[in-house]
């Protein structure tokens, strides 16, 4: 059974064709053209975290590829009332064609997958953020050509999206320069695994030399939330500017996967800017995920 939990899943040869598919898909759909790629099939969508751009695009994947998705939340099944991660991955999984899991721990992912007779995709934990890496790399591939031998530039929080550069940078091939407090640092045996390309600063204006793109996030994630003004204090000087794109080679593009705070980890008119992807960016969600979705359906089919 193949899943979808970190972007190591799938060989960086794998990668590049989905992102080619995506881009195939969405320039079909712009046309007027909606295969059907999931005719009868079901997806099973848990979130045990809010959403709008993930719930949004794995459900339309679903319906213009033909076929259904039912969403679960914890709130109103046993998800939230203690049943064993184990069998609920046994019971959903029998009666849907592939799963999408939205929640905190990374554990309970792989605990769901293991289980799980169907193919499981990781649509955010705590540790990783995969499937935004896919509409990301594709929005550079669209706009700029080949992300691999560029230099990219993380700035803000070592967290999930963070960690998930850090695969991409391997996979993808190219160098990642973060730039974030001291304390906030992503995974250091991460870091040490790709450490031929992965680099850590404490300040913005070194880490966007040379830079192609630059991408941030939010200083306080899902679950952070009583962390704001502490963390408000330590990221100050890591807000992302038109400025300081200025700095960053002549190519620059900016991303954020959204919700973007604006006044905080991005200035008041960075979204406006014209280096900004932003808005392409969130509309792959849709079209990375479904070349996703095929991918892992055709892979699991029964031989």
């Amino acid at each position: 059974m193949r899943h979808f939990l970190t972007l190591l899943d799938l060989t960086p040869a794998e990668l590049q064709q989905l992102i080619q598919r995506a881009i195939e898909l969405k320039q079909a759909l712009h046309k007027g053209d909606r295969p059907g790629l999931f005719l009868h099939q079901v997806m099973g969508m848990v979130f045990e975290k809010s959403s709008t751009r993930t719930r949004v695009s794995f459900e339309t994947a679903m319906a213009q590829g033909g076929g259904n998705a039912i969403f679960l939340s914890p709130r109103d099944t046993q998800f939230g009332r203690g049943e064993p991660v184990e069998d609920s991955a046994r019971v959903v999984s029998s009666m849907v064609d592939i799963v999408m899991i939205r929640t905190f721990g990374h554990d309970k992912l792989v605990q769901f997958a293991r289980a799980s007779l169907k193919p499981v995709i990781n649509a955010l934990t705590d540790d990783f953020h995969p499937c935004q890496l896919l509409a990301d790399i594709q929005t550079f591939v669209e706009h700029r050509g080949s992300i691999q031998g560029k230099t990219i530039t993380w700035v803000g929080d070592g967290n999930n999206m963070c960690h998930s550069y850090i695969n991409a940078a391997r996979q993808f091939d190219f160098k990642l320069k973060i730039a974030c407090p001291k304390g906030y640092e992503p995974d250091q045996m991460l870091v040490d695994e790709n450490k031929d390309r992965v680099t850590v600063f404490h300040n913005t204006q070194d880490a966007v030399v040379d830079s192609s793109l630059v991408v941030t996030d939010v200083w306080a994630s899902m679950g952070q939330e009583q962390e704001q003004v502490a963390r408000e204090k330590a990221f100050a000087q890591f807000q992302v500017t038109r400025e300081l794109l200025d700095q960053a080679s002549d190519e620059v593009v900016f991303m954020h996967c959204l919700p973007a705070h604006r006044g905080e980890e991005i200035s008041e008119d960075l979204l406006e800017d014209p280096r900004s992807l932003v808005w392409p960016e969130a509309e792959n969600r849709l079209h990375a995920q479904k070349a996703l979705i095929e991918f892992l359906l055709r892979e699991n089919q029964p031989r």
